[in-house]
């Protein structure tokens, strides 16, 4: 299946992952990384915290290329009602494994679409639920780095997928970009099309 993209399209994000995730569509895309700080004034529930940040990462993209799709997401993890951002350092790393051990939480990732007339946004909410923790487990991890710039201390697509014994909604949500539902998104604003000259 062949997508072609109608409009110029900006991922405002530094992460791989989304990076990865996003070109799985086969459209050009350029990748500018905002600079803004992740943080929101008040109190707001999950997914409106989420949305709030991603739309935040888009507008700042989109002040500076007004004809472009901005494309923004912002991935928070919640035990409880907890926030679990990502660890200052590997203490707090372990502090948030430890807290996550044998329960279930909150993926939730908050994708804003900006620019050329758009704006639209919505979250995407994932359970995820890790098995019983040994201490020794969480310090090999640890000891990866690989909790460090990720949400709750863990990658689910890493060695952290192996904490992880059973989730409830989308996986690429919870790597930090519920694609399928933002490729029908897309689709549904025009933003990309499928190519009907690949049937024929």
């Amino acid at each position: 299946m062949k997508v072609i993209a109608n409009n110029k399209i900006i991922l405002a994000s530094e992460s791989p992952r989304r990076k990865e995730l996003f070109s799985r569509l086969g459209v050009p895309f350029e990748v500018k990384a905002s600079g803004i700080k992740e943080e929101i004034e008040g109190e707001l529930p999950p997914e409106e915290f989420a949305l709030a940040i991603a739309t935040k990462k888009a507008d700042e993209i989109v002040q500076r290329n007004k004809e472009a799709i901005v494309i923004a997401a912002d991935t928070t993890v919640y035990l409880g009602e907890t926030l679990l951002s990502k660890p200052v350092d590997n203490n707090q790393a372990r502090e948030f494994l430890r807290a996550l051990s044998g329960k279930e939480h909150r993926v939730i990732t908050g994708v804003s679409i900006r620019g050329a007339g758009l704006s639209i946004g919505f979250a995407e909410t994932t359970t995820v639920t890790f098995y019983e923790l040994t201490d020794d487990q969480i310090d090999a991890y640890v000891a990866t780095g690989d909790s460090l710039d990720k949400a709750g201390a863990y990658g689910i697509q890493t060695l952290g997928g192996m904490f992880v014994e059973k989730i409830n909604g989308d996986y690429n949500s919870v790597v930090g970009l519920p694609l399928s539902r933002l490729f029908h998104t897309l689709l549904t604003l025009n933003v990309i099309q499928i190519d009907k000259e690949d049937f024929l």
